[in-house]
């Protein structure tokens, strides 16, 4: 699709309708310009799989009109695909000198930084992407250098939040104050796009300097070693450890790669300048258990973050009873039963744990219901477009804007192709979209017949069957029959007899087609699997001549 010359279309290939993996696309003029490009991360469903990625067909489609792609901030899932797509996109890269530090430090673990052009943009300054005229206004969120988008066209103005909050006392960054967002809707706002993660909050997010003295107070009545686990990208939390650590006396350590290269990328960028000298894990543990603060990766439970290794007693850092674990950070949906496990695992250590159910120490970095009602008061749209969300998320957001004055909100989700000028917003059409994973160092579609055949196994197992054949192709000897997965246990030795059986019953008589004869003996075997276990495995035979 080609977009015309007095149209503004949008639309999103990830992040509408799922909270992550964010893509969006705007389109004006004969040209598209991309906004963001992250990943989400795997579950059960996908085994062997940690990241997903988003399906850009739509506009690899059409890449000779893809002029350039924008990044709104450095988090996962709005620069994660970056490694891993940017160099097909071909287009450069717009981002600010952190974001842009992020994304520099991928871009060469993947050995491409030199086939990828980054370009770095100043906040408030305007520049032009195609036929885009672009503005980065910066905005609170959890990690610094967090930009809305002033996206200027002939055919409409719109802002494009990004990920945001209000916070009156950050601890990082400057963002733009009441009277400058109000400035740029009285320019006229036609369509604001807009993050809607905690739509459903009544209360404000809050401030980082809340959540500072929150933590202080925790760490100061601890009695032994305390570790603090928060998403590694949230510098400002970085910050307010470093703080509380010189409050209550402690040292500071860190845990976890992604912690060291953030705070590389903060310092040499400008941040965090006044962060405590930081001591390694020998050094911490030599240390009176009381005067150590540990910043450690894995409150979402990943298993192979810090926080895991420390909980299995196989990190460097050893917590015992009578230490502390604060969970600085919010507990996302699906992630439940990883995290569990983690606590249960210090439970059993005698580990005191402390989440922000006990004790004010996390807030969001997203936007709750008083400060959208304040970014609509100040950018007054003609139109609202809810993204950043599932489908309650987004319908509830569009709910919310109506009911505060916005006259038009249309929900769209992944694929929606919206004419959001003239006469929008309205959906004309649908791109594909879908995702794909990342297996190793391989990009596979996420439903295709490689994740397909790994789920089929882990649900019912695996069945090897070898038969030989002489050289006219006549069957004969007696089979291999090897299992895998399969529910058999103690029985295992009867069970293979009756398949070894029933693959030389087939072979008997069999036909001296190859293909003929493999399919007869794996349905004589998968009949015998299926009597003793009501499941289907996965059948392989392999014919052997000898």
């Amino acid at each position: 699709m080609t977009p015309k010359n007095n149209e503004l279309l949008f639309c999103a290939l990830g992040g509408s309708g799922e909270i992550g993996m964010n893509v969006n696309l705007y389109g004006h003029a004969g040209k598209w310009v991309m906004v963001d490009c992250g990943v989400t991360f795997a579950d059960a469903g996908f085994p062997g799989i940690d990241v997903i990625l988003p399906d850009l067909r739509f506009i690899e489609e059409q890449i000779d009109n893809l002029v350039g792609l924008v990044l709104t901030h450095g988090h996962e899932d709005h620069i994660g695909a970056l490694p891993y797509l940017a160099e097909d996109l071909g287009v450069p890269l717009y981002a600010t000198p952190f974001t842009a530090g992020l994304i520099r430090g991928k871009l060469e673990e993947e050995r491409i930084e030199d086939r990828v052009k980054i370009k770095l943009v100043d906040a408030n300054k305007p520049f032009d992407v195609g036929p885009f005229k672009f503005t980065m206004v910066p905005l609170a969120h959890s990690i610094p250098e967090a930009n809305g988008l002033v996206i200027e066209t002939k055919a409409a103005r719109v802002f494009h939040t990004g990920d945001w909050k209000l916070d009156a006392k950050p601890l990082i960054g400057k963002p733009s104050t009441p009277e400058e967002l109000r400035a740029i809707g009285d320019k006229g706002i036609d369509v604001l796009v807009c993050d809607s993660t905690n739509v459903f909050n009544a209360e404000a997010s809050g401030s980082e300097a809340d959540v500072r003295r929150g933590i202080a107070e925790t760490v100061a009545k601890a009695k032994g070693r305390v570790l603090v686990t928060s998403f590694a990208s949230n510098a400002a939390r970085i910050a307010t450890l470093g703080k509380v650590a010189e409050e209550t006396g402690r040292k500071l350590a860190v845990a976890g790669r992604s912690l060291d290269r953030i705070i590389r990328v903060a310092q040499a960028t400008g941040y965090l300048k006044d962060l405590p000298n930081l001591i390694d894990a020998e050094t911490a543990m030599r240390l009176p258990r009381n005067k150590v603060l540990v910043i450690a990766t894995g409150g979402q439970g990943e298993p192979r973050a810090a926080l895991a290794r420390v909980a299995e007693g196989t990190h460097p850092i050893k917590l015992d009873e009578g230490d502390t674990v604060i969970f600085s950070s919010k507990q996302i949906p699906g992630n439940e039963v990883a995290i569990g496990r983690i606590q249960n695992q210090l439970a059993a250590k005698g580990v005191e744990m402390v989440t922000e159910k006990q004790a004010h120490v996390h807030v969001s970095g997203h936007p709750g219901r008083p400060e959208l009602k304040s970014m609509y008061e100040w950018m007054r749209p003609k139109a609202l477009i809810p993204v950043h969300g599932e489908m309650r998320h987004l319908k509830e957001q569009a709910r919310f804007g109506l009911s505060n004055g916005i006259a038009r909100a249309l929900v769209q989700t992944d694929g929606d192709i919206v004419r959001l000028a003239p006469n929008g917003p309205e959906k004309i059409g649908n791109a594909p979209v879908g995702r794909l994973v990342l297996d190793g160092d391989v990009i596979l579609p996420s439903n295709g017949s490689t994740i397909n055949e790994r789920r089929r196994i882990a649900v019912n197992g695996q069945i090897s069957v070898g038969i030989a054949v002489d050289r006219n192709g006549r069957a004969g000897g007696t089979p291999d029959v090897r299992v895998q997965g399969v529910p058999v246990e103690e029985e295992r030795d009867a069970f293979l007899d009756d398949a070894i059986a029933a693959a030389a019953e087939a072979m008997r008589g069999a036909p001296r087609d190859r293909e003929k004869l493999r399919e007869q003996v794996r349905l004589a075997v998968r009949r015998v699997a299926t009597r003793w276990t009501s499941k289907k495995p996965v059948i392989d035979v392999v014919v052997v001549q000898v």
